[in-house]
């Protein structure tokens, strides 16, 4: 488990002309070589990758026959905004299978896109499975179980053969065993891992290591960035302005991302805030000589005094 020693100051909120708060975390950046060029804090702590750890979910569920169109296999690697493009979506995979969003087990929860839950809520329309920012996955899930004739109703289990074949994906693709599982807030198992296993584990789908079906999630998540967050999501405008860059955020303050030369990063907010979670990815992936420039001003919050910028989150990783 983490403990308060794997973390060091990797960002500073300012406002007004102060320095506000420091915010404490662990970094590690690969090279092409799978050698750590960078790392602030514990490179080998163990945190819960959170939904950082749907690519190789994804990747379990190709591996074991799931076949759909690179759009909505984009879907499944996502934590979406809830938005109508995303839950249609969703919507039809479980449609290429037969199914409804009766059969969702996860979470109810209203979109985390605040324009479709005011419209759902002018509606009368209750917090549901398909609006939550997992249905993607749990609908490549099901898909999954139905392409191999697995149960359904118990999907979720972690000795159900759905899940035994995730945790080997995350175990394959991570180059180190799991260390304990959790549940996730979607109801779904949750593997912890190091942070080095984290950014070896993007670097194995981003650069072609982990085979076809890592190659098939790869483009999914880069040529389809609106569907793995959502349009002001900072883990989709990184991926659209950065080439290359296959990207995942996770609850709890942690961001994996790598590209296809091997290059990859994981990061981890201490406390589990997001507020410093961008700028920290952006001075990860500037560390190992990637251009963030297009990205910088999309990504990063300001801090608002009276609904104007006052001040800003930045790294101070050394």
């Amino acid at each position: 488990m983490a403990t308060p020693d794997d973390f060091v100051p990797v960002a500073v909120t300012s406002r007004s002309g102060v320095d506000e708060s420091v915010h404490f975390g662990a970094v590690v950046c690969l090279g092409p070589t799978g050698a750590i060029e960078f790392a602030a804090g514990n490179p080998h702590a163990l945190v819960y990758p959170r939904s950082s750890t749907k690519p190789m979910q994804a990747l379990a569920m190709v591996r074991s026959g799931l076949d759909l169109p690179s759009e909505l296999l984009a879907l499944v690697c996502a934590s979406h905004d809830g938005t109508p493009l995303h839950t249609d979506a969703a919507r039809r995979i479980l449609g290429t299978v037969g199914l409804d969003e009766s059969a969702l087990l996860n979470t109810a929860s209203m979109p985390l896109d605040a324009a479709s839950e005011r419209e759902l809520i002018r509606a009368g329309v209750a917090p549901s499975p398909i609006t939550m920012n997992c249905s993607g996955k749990h609908s490549g899930m099901l898909a999954t179980c139905v392409h191999q004739r697995w149960s359904l109703t118990d999907y979720l289990q972690q000795e159900h053969p759905l899940q035994l074949a995730i945790t080997h994906a995350v175990d394959d693709v991570a180059g180190e065993r799991h260390t304990h599982i959790g549940t996730d807030g979607c109801g779904a198992p949750a593997h912890m891992i190091s942070m080095l296993g984290l950014a070896r584990s993007f670097a194995a789908i981003a650069s072609g290591r982990a085979g076809t079906a890592g190659e098939r999630v790869y483009e999914a998540m880069t040529s389809h960035p609106q569907m793995v967050g959502g349009e002001r999501r900072d883990v989709t405008q990184l991926m659209r302005t950065i080439p290359g860059l296959m990207a995942k955020d996770g609850a709890d303050g942690v961001f994996a991302g790598a590209l296809p030369d091997g290059r990859a990063v994981a990061v981890k907010i201490a406390d589990g805030g997001d507020r410093a979670r961008p700028p920290v990815m952006l001075a990860a992936l500037t560390a190992l000589d990637i251009d963030v420039d297009a990205a910088a001003a999309l990504v990063q919050a300001p801090i608002l005094g009276h609904g104007k910028p006052v001040g800003e989150v930045r790294a101070v990783l050394r």
